[in-house]
């Protein structure tokens, strides 16, 4: 699939958004930048938080669904001693407590409970529904919403004694893991309270915020005519989904919907599939049967 259709700009763009954006002002921004109004994302970050945003424009759009499990990575710095409303440090403080005496050793013991499967309570501010409306409306008018534990999983969880009461975090988890409870529960954990102060998010699946580029530098390119140069191809996030590799007769069918029968030969199942013709353009996505359809 080309970087640019008749509808304007097709591709993954990596953006390091700033802090006090949310991700919905990073896609209004980039959508009058690029002039491209089909742009979603593949996660949000929060306000507060920096980093890595993926965003998907025109046809990329469609395969938002296959990226939004991406496991993620993040360094922050959690504040203890000081509760939340919103677990992180724009909320109104709760409580706070005196922060005990620890070393590294200590610590590390702590974090033992937060590391492989976990379930983890999300945060009472957070986007999650419950009967249809958002938890953070909820929160905010007052009512307490009860959120269910989910089960994520933390595959590496590394921190340090940055300062007095401050703990710096390194955190490698699968799609779903809040960070901001991370820092609730280590708080609660270690008797004093805590707080997400600092987050910026570096990996989403095989995207790596050394990829990205700030906005100030994606209104630049859009004045020199290259926003081109800083588009991913549109399959680069869903390759680690198998492929199958048709022929001229078989894109056609495929390209107008229509089922298409490999001849013969060994057909491994797969759904979903990555479907590409002989030259390598990519198609789209489908599946396939253990007949070859």
């Amino acid at each position: 699939m080309s970087k640019r259709s008749d509808s304007g700009l097709d591709g993954i763009l990596l953006i390091d958004k700033p802090a006090g954006w949310t991700s919905h002002d990073v896609v209004a921004k980039a959508r009058r930048i690029t002039g491209q109004r089909r742009i979603g994302h593949t996660g949000t970050l929060d306000p507060m938080a920096t980093g890595l945003l993926v965003l998907c424009l025109g046809q990329a759009t469609r395969l938002v669904e296959y990226l939004t499990g991406h496991d993620k990575r993040y360094t922050g710095t959690i504040a203890l001693g000081r509760t939340t409303t919103t677990d992180d440090a724009e909320g109104e403080t709760v409580e706070e407590s005196a922060v005990p005496r620890m070393d590294e050793g200590i610590l590390d013991d702590h974090l033992e409970a937060f590391r492989g499967p976990i379930l983890q309570k999300p945060p009472v501010f957070s986007a999650l529904k419950i009967a249809g409306r958002r938890a953070y409306d909820l929160a905010r008018s007052g009512e307490a919403p009860e959120l269910a534990a989910r089960r994520v999983t933390v595959h590496g969880l590394d921190a340090a004694i940055a300062g007095p009461g401050t703990v710096a975090i390194d955190v490698s988890c699968s799609s779903g893991t809040y960070i901001r409870s991370l820092a609730r529960d280590l708080g609660q954990s270690l008797g004093c309270g805590g707080h997400l102060s600092a987050l910026r998010r570096h990996r989403v699946g095989p995207f790596s915020l050394e990829g990205a580029v700030t906005l100030e530098r994606l209104e630049a390119a859009a004045a020199d005519g290259a926003l081109d140069e800083l588009l991913l191809p549109t399959d680069d996030g869903i390759s680690v989904i198998d492929a199958a590799i048709l022929g001229a007769e078989g894109v056609d069918a495929v390209a107008h919907g229509v089922a298409w029968q490999a001849p013969g030969g060994t057909i491994r199942a797969a759904d979903p599939v990555r479907i590409y013709g002989t030259l390598g353009e990519f198609v789209g996505i489908g599946s396939v049967s253990d007949t070859g359809e």
